[in-house]
This record gives C-alpha cells, sequence and structure tokens, in this order.
C-alpha cells in the first residue's frame, strides 16, 4: 500500500522564507522588540545595575544620572533594576499561561474536531462558559479563596486562554479534515487518533503558534493589570504593572515613576503583536501574494 502524502506545513520552509520574513516590516520590527524583551529577563539573572531588593530611604526618588539610569523609586531602589528583573516576571507569567492554554484548549479543540456530534458540542458550551470569566475576574475569585499570588495569575490568565485556543484549533482543524490527504488517510484505515496527530496538528501548527504570539502579548498586559490590582505578582518581586501601582501617587512629585513600566509595557505588548501580525502575513500565502 503507498503511503499517505501529508501537505507540508507553512512552517517547514527554505531559506526563501526567512529572506521574505526579515524584509516583513512587522516581522522584523516586533522580532527585535521581542527578542530585547527576552533578553533584558535573561540579562536580569547575571546582572543588574543595582540590587532591585535593596531598599534605602536615603535615595528615594532620585532623578536619572549616570548611577541610576532611570532615576530610584519611593524605596530607594533602582528603577532600571526593577524593570530588567521585572521583565522576568512578565515572560514567566506569560509562557505558563499561554502554555496552559496551548496545551489544553489545543487537545480539547482537536478532539471536538475529530468525534463532532455531542463530544464537540459539549466542549464548544464550556468554552462559552469560559468566556464569561476573563482573566481579571477569575483572578479576583482564585484571590478570594487561595490569596494573591503569580501562581493565581498564572492560573487566571491560563484558564481565559483554554476556550480561544479550542476554538481556534477545532476551526482550522474542521478544514483540514476535509483535505484529500486526510480523506486518502482515512480510506488507508487510520484511525482518528493518527490522522489527528500525524496529519491534522502539522497542518494547524502556523495558526497557533500565531495565536500563541498574540495571546502572549495579552498575557502581558493581563498580568501587568492584576499586579495594578495588588493580585498579580506580590513583592519583593518586581512587577511592571505593581510599579506603576506605586508610581501613581507620585506623578506629580516623580512622574518618570509611571513613565519607564509605561513603555516597557507598551513595547512588550507591541513587539509580541507586530511579531503575531507578521507571522500570520507569512504562513497565509493569500496574505503573502498581496503584499
Amino acid at each position: 500500500m503507498s503511503a499517505v502524502p501529508v501537505a507540508v506545513p507553512p512552517i517547514v520552509q527554505g531559506p526563501g522564507f526567512w529572506r521574505r520574513a526579515f524584509s516583513h516590516r512587522s516581522f522584523a520590527v516586533g522580532s527585535v522588540l521581542s527578542l530585547l524583551l527576552a533578553f533584558a529577563a535573561l540579562l536580569s539573572f547575571v546582572w543588574t545595575p543595582h540590587s532591585p531588593y535593596e531598599i534605602d530611604m536615603g535615595l528615594k526618588l532620585l532623578p536619572p544620572d549616570a548611577k541610576y539610569w532611570f532615576g530610584t523609586d519611593a524605596y530607594g531602589r533602582d528603577v532600571a533594576s526593577l524593570l530588567l528583573v521585572g521583565a522576568r516576571s512578565s515572560i514567566v507569567v506569560g509562557v505558563i499561561a499561554v502554555g496552559i492554554g496551548l496545551v489544553v484548549g489545543t487537545a480539547f479543540g482537536l478532539l471536538a474536531s475529530a468525534k463532532r456530534g455531542w463530544v464537540e458540542e459539549i466542549i464548544m458550551r464550556l468554552a462559552d462558559f469560559g468566556f464569561a470569566f476573563p482573566a481579571i475576574l477569575s483572578a479576583i475569585m482564585l484571590t478570594a479563596v487561595f490569596g494573591p499570588g503569580m501562581v493565581n495569575a498564572i492560573i487566571a490568565i491560563g484558564i481565559y486562554n483554554i476556550p480561544t485556543f479550542a476554538r481556534i484549533t477545532r476551526a482550522s482543524a474542521n478544514a483540514v479534515w476535509s483535505r484529500e490527504f486526510v480523506l486518502a488517510a482515512r480510506a488507508c484505515g487510520k484511525n482518528a487518533f493518527s490522522i489527528t496527530m500525524e496529519h491534522v496538528l502539522p497542518n494547524i501548527m502556523s495558526v497557533l503558534i500565531v495565536q500563541a504570539t498574540i495571546r502572549f502579548a495579552i498575557a502581558i498586559l493581563a498580568e501587568a493589570a492584576l499586579s495594578y490590582l495588588g493580585l498579580g505578582t506580590q513583592p519583593p518581586q518586581p512587577s511592571w504593572g505593581r510599579m506603576l501601582s506605586e508610581a501613581q501617587t507620585l506623578m506629580f512629585q516623580a512622574p518618570l515613576l509611571a513613565v519607564f513600566p509605561g513603555i516597557a509595557i507598551a513595547l512588550a505588548v507591541l513587539g509580541l503583536n507586530l511579531l503575531g501580525d507578521g507571522l500570520r502575513d507569512l504562513f497565509d500565502p493569500r496574505l503573502a501574494r498581496k503584499r
């Protein structure tokens, strides 16, 4: 019996793909900003200008200078060091929360697409129910029971991501199930699990990667919002959202305390959104032709 043909997903492409990628402005700018975010987080593990945990009230609210590049906060901590370590918190929350949504949501979406019928109906109705509990509302409920913290923020954001990935996976997988190579695999006697893992999942991977990049940006924004409300990352671990919260009472004394973490959040979210937009254009041949 001859082998069943498998469509090559758009991720697996030659050097021409990368030439187009880096000539795509959204992808190029998004890649640079995203790499800067990752570099800041990695750098904080080995070096910061000063200790982000050391409090010295004699140095509070210093303006930016050669020693303290972005000045100091109300507790005398170096703002530049807080920003570097805060990037680490944002990435940890984003990676784990999106990972939860990606793994669980994709599994449910693939199951719904493969089984159809009442299984698909139950999963989609559960997804609709999940949309009724956004990340901040879920975090408030978890905090009321278990207390505030990064773990609860991660769980809340991860739960919020599951319905999104489930719906996108199911819609993309349904389109693949009607393709000729899947029909050929079914005619050869392959079961639904084998077809899903060998044919369906590889051909929707590009869609999932794009969505994960965009959800990563949303997760960083949600983590900052939860930390701003006191529900996310807790002291003494630095967080961009909590830096904004602490700066709001000092807007007239030291307005830059709110500017620097605000710019960091904006650049991180902008970079990931541009990266996701670029990946979407590059992975979709119709959009690539239009460009």
